[in-house]
């Protein structure tokens, strides 16, 4: 169940070098997601969540535009708490729909995930 971002980017090289070494992999995501993408190295179980890939993609281009922003200290402070504030919600709001996938959850189950 890895997280979106450079820590998946980091473990992408990492299964596929498990997929080399002949290991079966599943990843959990959900289908809105920077850079989780099935490839044909592993099996992807998707579950939808409650934002669109729009509203993802904004939520990081406003971050990046924030740090970049005029005004004062406080102000650009005040902006990247928001920011990471907003972030971090969007990130959170993934978790509740992954535990009540009665489907998903029980495919991890019987499979021992």
């Amino acid at each position: 169940v890895p997280v979106d971002g450079s820590r998946w980017l980091s473990m992408r090289e990492v299964l596929d070098s498990l997929k080399e070494k002949g290991h079966e992999i599943v990843v959990v995501a959900p289908e809105i997601s920077l850079y989780i993408k099935p490839t044909k190295n592993f099996v992807m179980k998707m579950y939808p969540v409650p934002f669109t890939q729009e509203e993802l993609d904004y939520t990081f281009w406003r971050s990046s535009q924030d740090v970049f922003a005029e005004g004062s200290f406080l102000e650009r402070i005040v902006k990247t708490y928001e920011g990471v504030k907003n972030t971090s919600a969007m990130f959170l709001s993934t978790c509740t729909p992954l535990l009540y996938n009665k489907e998903l959850v029980r495919y991890l189950e019987e499979s021992k995930f």
